[in-house]
């Protein structure tokens, strides 16, 4: 029986006003625009900022300490010895260690004489007002007390025996490599068969897509070592704080090479140019503790016999030779471009469910242009990080949200095969690069592509693949992308020149209208105009959308049990990650695999 599917709207309104960005609700009159000349409308405007910003959440050991307004130092103190408490101060305060100091101090309502050591455990930043706040979680001590010890854990990777059960893993992304990593640890040897190849081959398959505009169906921006997260940013933010332990995630992370900032950041980030190395280190850890790790090589198929997988078909793809080997667990981390998967599964007859997902654009602008709309000032400061931002209205009775914000970052091109074109977004570690994009999508039912046709479990899928050819075929039938200046999108009128954009394979001037289901580009076009309409600098002549952005999700959902995790057909399938339906991103994909490689144990 098919799970009722959230309303994905709702949920993303929800988050945000947990993360106090949507101030009060205020209803007013849109009036008529010149730029794209839709109807006069009564509609609530919810106040965007565009950085996102969220509540430090409360530590664990302690609870925050919050002075009132007008309070008295002498009435409030903080408890000793150790007191946890929120910091709010300038932003350009975090450059000098004594008002650092003189901030904690405030916050604590104690003398200076009495505050002992201290440490920041969670970093924000609010720029809802004209003066941009740092807002800090810190621990303090009193003079001659000791913090408790936190330190990043290290873990322990010990070899395995001989004999060691084996757990095989399709699939070498987060997922994939946090579910090896925790099979090590129950005592399992992870096979991990990976259709892509190792990060460093990897970058030479990328470069073809640049040069010569072909696309490695097996060695590409979403295939290979570390899956589609070793390239897409690097972004470990989740809102999937009860699926698992995000801390010890984390810290295997800084483990494997990552900077221990990531432990203290509101929304932590690493970096597409730091990732490869900290893949890599993982993989090194795998293999040292008695792993397999297979690459190149494709599963073609698998036998299963009373309620069990039996066997597996994998391909060499160097040798071209078909390999065979019997299997006890299974776990499918093929993450969601995996499409020949959820084909094997449905021909095989498994229950398959179509799943809600979200397609459009990815607009771009310089990045100077969002840290002007964000901290409204024609010059960043140095004590400020490039600009983000996050926006979500309803249009054409669905929902139009940003997704996946790249502040200094690029474009990608991100097609598993030739004859279609994707895009994706991602940022080096610095976030230095001098434009900002991010995904416009539009949120879709199993409703919407079944009015084109397309039905059945993977009728989400075909949808998704008929926009992407369409795309490919506006642009030249070669990996150029389709795009068209903001200002001409909303007059619904091809651009007669493009901007520069961070997109290398290059741009070609269409008009999206032409090439988008109506469905996607009317809601496009009202949520953008909504957006424009409450940040005018949002329009700009150097804005520009460049299509699709149709990856941002699994349209496909394996279905699993709620207890065992495993499909309710195999007892020994466990679909896991981004390509099951169980994760959004590099954080609960890796808190997903590790659940994962927990229930398979548990199974024995």
């Amino acid at each position: 029986m098919a799970v009722e599917q959230p309303n994905l709207l709702v949920a993303e309104r929800f988050a945000i006003k947990l993360e106090r960005i949507v101030g009060k609700l205020i209803f007013f009159h849109h009036r008529n625009t010149k730029v794209s000349g839709l109807a006069r409308r009564r509609m609530p405007l919810l106040r965007d900022y565009l950085r996102l910003m969220s509540n430090p959440k409360k530590h664990r050991r302690a609870k925050p300490f919050r002075r009132q307004k007008g309070q008295q130092d002498s009435v409030r103190a903080a408890v000793g010895p150790v007191a946890v408490v929120e910091v709010r101060m300038p932003a350009k305060w975090t450059e000098d260690d004594e008002k650092i100091r003189e901030a904690l101090l405030s916050a604590l309502a104690w003398p200076s004489e009495r505050l002992g050591e201290f440490r920041v455990q969670r970093k924000n930043l609010d720029a809802r007002q004209r003066e941009v706040k740092a807002v800090w979680t810190m621990e303090a001590a009193e003079r001659g007390a000791k913090l408790p010890i936190d330190t990043p854990a290290t873990v322990s990777f010990d070899p395995l025996p001989e004999d060691a059960k084996r757990v095989h893993i399709i699939g070498a992304g987060p997922a994939g490599i946090f579910a090896a990593l925790q099979c090590i640890l129950n005592g399992s040897r992870p096979v991990i068969i990976e259709r892509g190849q190792p990060v460093r081959q990897r970058r030479r398959d990328l470069v073809q897509i640049f040069r010569e505009h072909t696309v490695n169906p097996d060695s590409n921006y979403c295939f290979g070592e570390g899956g589609a997260g070793t390239y897409s940013d690097g972004k470990l933010y989740t809102r999937s704080h009860k699926r698992g332990d995000i801390r010890a995630a984390l810290e295997l992370l800084v483990q494997h090479g990552a900077d221990e900032d990531i432990l203290v950041e509101a929304h932590p980030h690493i970096g597409t140019n730091k990732l490869p190395g900290i893949i890599e280190s993982m993989r090194e850890t795998i293999l040292e503790a008695g792993g397999i790790i297979r690459f190149g090589c494709r599963l073609l198929d698998f036998k299963s016999s009373d309620g069990s997988v039996r066997e597996l078909t994998w391909l060499d793809l160097d040798t071209q030779i078909k390999c065979r080997e019997s299997c006890g667990h299974l776990i499918l981390a093929t993450g969601h471009s995996a499409r020949d998967i959820f084909h094997l599964l449905h021909e095989k007859g498994l229950q398959l469910e179509a799943k809600p997902f979200a397609m459009g654009v990815r607009i771009e602008h310089p990045q100077s242009l969002i840290d002007e709309i964000q901290y409204r000032s024609k010059e960043r400061e140095s004590w400020l990080p490039p600009a983000s931002y996050r926006l979500v209205c309803q249009a054409s009775g669905r929902g139009v949200h940003s997704f996946c914000m790249c502040p200094g970052g690029i474009i990608a091109p991100c097609a598993t095969e030739d004859g279609e074109v994707v895009t994706n977004g991602w940022s080096p570690s610095k976030r230095n690069n001098p434009f900002a994009n991010s995904g416009m999508v539009v949120q879709l039912m199993q409703e919407d592509w079944e009015q084109h046709g397309h039905t059945g479990p993977l009728g989400g899928l075909l949808f998704q693949s008929t926009v992407e050819k369409a795309c490919w075929k506006a642009a030249g039938e070669t990996q150029r992308a389709p795009a068209q200046r903001l200002v001409d999108f909303l007059k619904g009128i091809q651009s007669k020149d493009l901007p520069e954009t961070s997109y290398v394979p290059g741009v070609v001037s269409v008009n999206l209208h032409e090439v988008l289901p109506p469905l996607i580009s009317k809601a496009l076009r009202e949520g953008l105009q909504t957006f424009v309409e409450r940040m005018p600098l949002f329009m700009s002549e150097q804005a520009v959308l460049v299509a699709p952005e149709s990856r941002t999700s699994s349209p496909v959902r394996i279905p699993r049990d709620a207890e065992s995790l495993s499909h309710p057909e195999l007892r020994n399938l466990y679909p896991c990650g981004e390509g099951g339906g169980y994760a959004g991103g590099i954080l609960s994909a890796a808190l997903d695999g590790i659940r994962v490689a927990d229930a398979a144990e548990k199974s024995t």
